[in-house]
């Protein structure tokens, strides 16, 4: 009989694992799964009701997403701050909760559980060791969880926070992708005078991220040059570099000094972005387009291209990145711009590669840029690319004076 039984317990368990791990679930979205895996651990687990909680994008509510069973009351419940109810100590927490008998857990506030619910489990859905929603089953009859019911319920918790991860980098992809497109576009401007050419190319295991550039006249006849590399990839340094890219045209239009333009950006990184860290050039030609003043937050230094000669390197002395070090003094340097001289700007995407020395990149890339319009310089950079997608994000900007 003992024989017997132990059989049917392990059948029974094998059942519960292969209806979570079941591979046709994959090819559901991410909806349909939430709602599929909820109705299969109803039966698995003999409970009346599973919800799913999603920790929004600030991290301080969850959001009912899917609900099963009398679960179902729960969508009209929006959203739960993080510690409120049981399903917001759980994120709390972090770790799987059991009460077999509501009433009598002094503590725990059942106020948003399904009615009649008496004994509930709730788990943690991680992601990289931190919590972004909270799974939880309830049953209306007092019910003792074993330590089998815990773990089944953290492996669909563990698939539903895969499932949700995947769709939100996919989500914040695209949407990167689209911000980008639209602060980078793929013609810049015509300036009279200027020869302009412009590349960006996505870096293959990062993804779209906080690199940008910008060329634009000024209303005292300069002109506003500037490469910039937000710190991060993805949605969030693209969305930081959309706001660092339009305070500095803001400052632009208050000051010809690029100093004093990026003390101010600096300034409205460090109250408004105080996780933010970029490296920016901004370079002001001034309205003759003979002079190019320029300030240096952290970036890799500029070449000075020729039209029938090799580029160089500007000796330009860095200063510290924005948002780096609050008051952070900010310098300026000046140079000649000839007639058919230009200069070449760009992201560490273009130079940096593991295992080689920064230097050696540098002096690669100014060999390799040719000679002649903005474009063919453009060209000629993408050959360091070697045919090969880049690990990290590439911006190029070069401006040539006619």
């Amino acid at each position: 009989m003992r024989g017997g039984k132990a059989m049917a317990d392990s059948v029974e368990k094998l059942r519960r694992l292969q209806a979570v791990t079941d591979a046709a679930l994959s090819q559901l979205g991410l909806e349909d799964l939430l709602q599929e895996l909820l109705e299969r651990t109803l039966d698995i687990l003999r409970v009346d009701s599973a919800a799913v909680l999603l920790l929004d994008e600030g991290g301080t509510d969850l959001v009912a997403t899917a609900a099963a069973g009398l679960g179902r009351e729960l969508q009209h419940i929006q959203r739960i701050p993080v510690g409120a109810g049981f399903a917001g100590g759980v994120a709390v927490r972090g770790e799987p909760v059991a009460v077999e008998r509501i009433d009598q857990a002094g503590a725990l506030d059942a106020a948003l559980l399904p009615t009649h619910t008496t004994s509930v489990l709730g788990v943690p859905m991680l992601s990289s060791g931190r919590a972004i929603g909270v799974l939880y089953v309830g049953a209306v009859q007092p019910r003792s969880f074993t330590t089998d019911d815990i773990e089944l319920l953290q492996l669909v918790a563990d698939r539903a926070s895969l499932a949700t991860q995947a769709r939100r980098s996919r989500l914040d992809r695209a949407a990167a992708v689209a911000l980008q497109r639209s602060l980078l576009p793929a013609r810049p401007p015509a300036i009279p005078g200027l020869d302009v050419a412009v590349r960006y190319v996505p870096g293959a295991q990062v993804g779209v991220g906080g690199d940008w550039y910008d060329v634009f006249d000024l209303p005292s006849g300069h002109v506003g040059i500037v490469i910039g590399d937000v710190a991060g990839s993805g949605l969030h340094a693209a969305v930081v570099m959309g706001r660092i890219r339009s305070a500095l045209r803001a400052y632009a239009m208050e000051t010809d000094d690029p100093a004093d333009v990026l003390t101010r950006l600096d300034r409205k990184v460090q109250r408004f972005e105080p996780d933010a860290m970029a490296t920016a050039i901004y370079a002001v030609l001034d309205p003759t387009l003979s002079t190019v003043t320029l300030s240096n937050a952290g970036h890799l230094p500029p070449v000075l291209t020729g039209q029938d000669a090799p580029g160089t390197l500007l000796k330009l002395s860095p200063d510290l990145p924005l948002g780096a070090f609050r008051d952070a003094v900010r310098r300026e340097s000046r140079f000649p711009l000839e007639p058919g001289q230009g200069l070449f700007l760009y992201t560490d995407g273009l130079v940096e590669r593991r295992g080689r020395r920064l230097i050696t990149g540098l002096q690669r890339m100014v060999d390799t840029l040719a000679p002649g319009s903005a474009d063919a310089t453009c060209n000629a950079a993408m050959t360091l690319l070697d045919n090969t997608a880049p690990t990290d994000d590439v911006a190029v900007l070069a401006v040539r004076r006619y």
